[in-house]
């Protein structure tokens, strides 16, 4: 038997990683190391010499060349932080992201006791749920046109509630608003909705075009059109002074904002990521 230290193990991973071109070689090799052996980040400076074992080895290995042909690390762990909580995700949705942190805080500064928000999209359910773990008393309802990303909705829930017990949300199979039940009103709808252009996804990095869901990125020929379709039917899902908040690309603020003009927001407001690019566009109903 081959004895192999910890940061042996780790150099090996993160050459084979750098060879492959993956930006975040070294971040990502002790991400995993740690993932298959239940270490944090302090074993690789402080206990570098604890021995791998054969086991261990075998399954990091496999998961490194995984992670070199570019399979998001996210869909080998099974999981992705977001808001200070851990989210399951896996291939039927988009791995939760920083700058959409950005949209769940924004909406947060303007939550009350006891709303009712409705999550248009809500793949992972990361924005929802993200509202109801930080809220007190209100409801969410999500929907999305993929069964298979509601299930992953589903579980987060029911993880979710295992520390929050009064959480209350409900997942709804649906094409944007068409499964609502008429007249049911919201005081906050949120979205974060695809808005890549069609022609751009085939430039975008092999992680997402080859390995997310496509439905959730193509925001078909101008990147505009679920803001169209969302913005013209809201008013009738939203209380009056109820909110819309969208997620936006960092060049689309004008063309969002002209859309919630069009269908009668007013006090719409854009908010900036942290790399100073705009993020956020939300408006008031009427």
């Amino acid at each position: 038997m081959v004895y192999r230290t910890y940061q042996e193990v780790y150099r090996e991973g993160e050459a084979q990683l750098r060879q492959a071109g993956i930006e975040e070689a070294a971040l990502d090799a002790r991400l995993l190391l740690e993932y298959v052996c239940g270490t944090d980040r302090n074993t690789l400076l402080a206990h570098g010499e604890r021995e791998v074992s054969e086991a261990e080895y075998e399954r990091y290995s496999g998961l490194i060349a995984q992670r070199a042909s570019h399979i998001p690390l996210q869909h080998l762990t099974g999981e992705q932080e977001f808001m200070g909580l851990t989210f399951t995700v896996n291939n039927k949705v988009l791995v939760p992201r920083q700058d959409t942190e950005v949209l769940v805080e924004e909406a947060l500064r303007h939550l009350h006791d006891g709303i009712r928000i409705l999550d248009v999209g809500t793949g992972s359910g990361c924005i929802l749920l993200s509202l109801l773990r930080y809220s007190n008393d209100c409801t969410g309802t999500g929907v999305d046109l993929s069964k298979e990303a509601l299930a992953v909705a589903r579980e987060n829930y029911r993880r979710l509630r295992e520390q929050r017990p009064d959480m209350e949300a409900c997942f709804i199979e649906s094409d944007l608003f068409a499964e609502l039940q008429t007249g049911q009103q919201y005081e906050m709808i949120i979205s974060n909705p695809p808005y890549i252009r069609t022609n751009v996804i085939d430039t975008l990095m092999p992680e997402v075009r080859e390995h997310e869901p496509r439905m959730a990125l193509d925001g078909q020929a101008d990147g505009l059109y679920f803001y169209r379709e969302i913005t013209h039917r809201a008013g009738e899902y939203l209380t009056h002074g109820g909110m819309l908040f969208y997620e936006i690309g960092y060049d689309q603020a004008e063309d969002v904002c002209k859309i919630m003009e069009r269908e009668g927001f007013w006090e719409i407001e854009v908010v900036k990521d942290f790399a100073g690019l705009d993020r956020v566009v939300y408006g008031n109903w009427r």
